[in-house]
């Protein structure tokens, strides 16, 4: 059984992909993460929102660590 006959790499290269987050349409092997790694020639194996999306939707959901409570300072006494 040869590997060219299951899939060609031509389904992939010229795929295009809308990011359910922003809505543009995008490239499906630069713009969007692979998140399936056994199922590698498919497009499901791909996310569904684009990589700066994602980047965007981490870094909000972050927790901020270096001042949780600002203003801190302000509400102890100076003993």
């Amino acid at each position: 059984m040869d590997l060219s006959d299951q899939f060609s790499l031509e389904h992939l290269i010229f795929k295009e992909r809308i990011c359910r987050t922003c809505g543009k349409k995008k490239d499906l092997l630069d713009d969007f993460y692979l998140i399936r790694k056994n199922k590698r020639p498919l497009p499901s194996a791909y996310s569904y929102e684009c990589k700066n999306c994602t980047i965007k939707r981490v870094t909000r959901s972050r927790k901020m660590t270096h001042n949780p409570v600002p203003g801190i300072k302000d509400i102890y006494p100076d003993w």
